[in-house]
């Protein structure tokens, strides 16, 4: 996931389509009950069980190679940065895939650390896009289970949007968490990713009920509160970790937990 940039909302959302209205103003203007709750996924509700680069040598040493993790770690956000700018979004607009783009990332990561053989490259990019098809690599957070079956307690419906590829319903399914959802809205399947509000139109018209009635968990400012908010949905922004310094993101639209967001969604519904 790419780091948020800092600065003011005009700023951050230029060329996106949103609107410029600070996320508090927006608060003041939301009324009604939530009847659907949207989820990010990636560092929202499961993390990758370790590192890319550990995740990486494993594979590698089944290979017969020895590489050390943070080389290939270095390698790989070089590999994702260069692909994400020549082929955004999987490069569905080129006409790839995400199978077709991870398998360029992977390539490309194990090319910078000397891995030439193309059979040998061909391997590892195969068996690492299956490696992450499933739970072994993903860890769901302790609130995640709780916090979704409550919000179902409450009444509300729960829908995807997130910036993910076709592998997401294996996922969460092999994480047990696919259940709780009545849609899963990836980038890949939507043609768009966050923070475009496309995507989050197209979520809308899946939930069939107005903005202001639609909540939005998310851990990266710009993709899921400031796009969310510029809709009208209501954007709560998970920061487990404090590290969130945007002074213009109000304490009643932070979660330092997924445990919180219940309670901010209950008073809502009374």
């Amino acid at each position: 996931m790419l780091s948020p940039q800092r600065g003011s909302i005009s700023t951050l959302c230029w060329g996106r389509g949103l609107a410029l209205l600070s996320p508090l103003d927006t608060f003041r203007t939301m009324r009604g009950p939530v009847r659907w709750v949207l989820w990010d996924v990636k560092d929202t509700l499961l993390k990758v069980r370790r590192s890319v680069g550990e995740q990486y040598c494993t594979e590698a040493e089944r290979a017969g190679l020895k590489l050390k993790s943070k080389q290939v770690e270095a390698a790989f956000r070089e590999a994702y940065r260069q692909s994400s700018l020549l082929y955004p979004n999987y490069g569905i607009a080129q006409g790839m895939n995400g199978q077709v783009w991870w398998t360029g990332v992977v390539k490309s990561t194990f090319a910078q650390c000397g891995v030439q053989d193309p059979v040998l490259l061909d391997t590892l990019a195969k068996n690492l896009y299956q490696n992450f098809c499933g739970p072994d690599n993903w860890e769901v957070f302790p609130d995640s289970n709780s916090t979704l079956k409550s919000c179902t307690a409450l009444g509300m419906k729960l829908g995807v949007v997130s910036n993910f590829d076709s592998r997401l319903e294996g996922v969460l399914r092999g994480c047990g968490l696919l259940t709780h959802f009545s849609f899963l809205l990836t980038s890949e399947g939507a043609g768009v990713s966050k923070p475009d509000v496309k995507i989050f139109t197209q979520a809308l018209k899946k939930c069939g009920v107005p903005a202001n009635n639609v909540a939005h968990v998310g851990d990266h400012y710009v993709n899921d509160y400031l796009t969310s908010r510029s809709l009208g949905i209501r954007g709560f922004l998970l920061d487990r970790h404090e590290q969130h310094e945007h002074q213009n993101v109000p304490a009643e639209h932070r979660l330092k937990s997924l445990e919180e967001l219940p309670a901010r969604l209950q008073q809502e519904v009374d």
